[in-house]
């Protein structure tokens, strides 16, 4: 019994096989195809026998192996008949060809037509050049076609100054532009005390309460309170002690000096 439904089996085709296996596990075709990732209508395609409707042989094969082991068939050998099945090619469908319709030969206009037309606007140009120079000298008007400036692009504002209340309380971070020395203190605690290089930073403890900078080289210190920036230090190299860290002082010592009296 076992033998004839084997046989039974193999004559069936292989599409009928793996529908048949798949309806016996009570599965649908849209849970195989989020099973062996195979889209809904190839599996359609492999049930029909419609093996031409498939991208190409490698993928007949290759889709009807992983279908039949998802359905618990031996995909080895379903994917052997298979291959001995189609041959290893497909249907082709020859491409239509295309025709072109040609050229009516009393709508195109003689070559000695189109000569004539070209020859005689480089005359009528000619004889313009010529009448033009008679009336004004050497004058020759410009035919270019003058061209729109575009607008200059306006550049943005500059950001008003940092006020000394605004930037209270807000965080402070030193940078340096280039290899300086810096000693940090606190009311006497010392909070740091050696070199940095061009990129490193130093922030200042939040929890500092006057905090204070001594330094040989105020130009590469590039100080910023609350991520803005504010600018070196001092624009020349000279030694400054005791120069204040709190934000609102480093903000009113970046404020622009006042203008000049002016002179009686």
């Amino acid at each position: 019994m076992i033998e004839d439904e084997e046989a039974g089996a193999e004559n069936l085709s292989i599409g009928e096989r793996l529908m048949r296996a798949r309806e016996a596990k009570g599965l649908s075709l849209d849970e195989i195809a989020s099973q062996t990732r195979i889209p809904i209508r190839h599996l359609q395609n492999i049930e029909r026998e419609e093996w031409d409707a498939l991208p190409a042989p490698t993928y007949a094969v290759g889709f009807a192996r992983n279908y039949a082991t998802a359905v618990g068939l031996d995909g080895a050998e379903i994917a052997r008949i298979l291959r001995e099945r189609i041959g290893g090619a497909f249907r082709t469908r020859a491409p239509a060809p295309e025709y072109y319709e040609p050229a009516d030969p009393s709508r195109v206009p003689p070559r000695s037509i189109a000569l004539f037309a070209a020859l005689f606007a480089a005359v009528l140009i000619a004889v313009y050049f010529i009448w033009f120079s008679t009336l004004g000298g050497d004058d020759v008007p410009d035919l270019a076609v003058p061209v729109a400036e575009a607008p200059a692009a306006k550049a943005p504002a500059a950001a008003p100054p940092l006020r000394p209340e605004a930037a209270a309380g807000q965080p402070v971070t030193l940078t340096a532009t280039g290899e300086v020395w810096l000693r940090v203190t606190d009311g006497g605690a010392q909070l740091f005390s050696g070199s940095l290089t061009a990129g490193q930073s130093f922030a200042v403890p939040a929890t500092a309460q006057r905090p204070v900078v001594r330094t040989g080289r105020p130009q590469m210190l590039r100080a910023s309170v609350g991520g803005r920036d504010l600018g070196p230090l001092e624009p020349e190299e000279r030694t400054v002690d005791n120069v204040s860290l709190l934000a609102q002082d480093l903000a009113a010592r970046a404020q622009p000096a006042p203008p000049a009296p002016p002179a009686q």
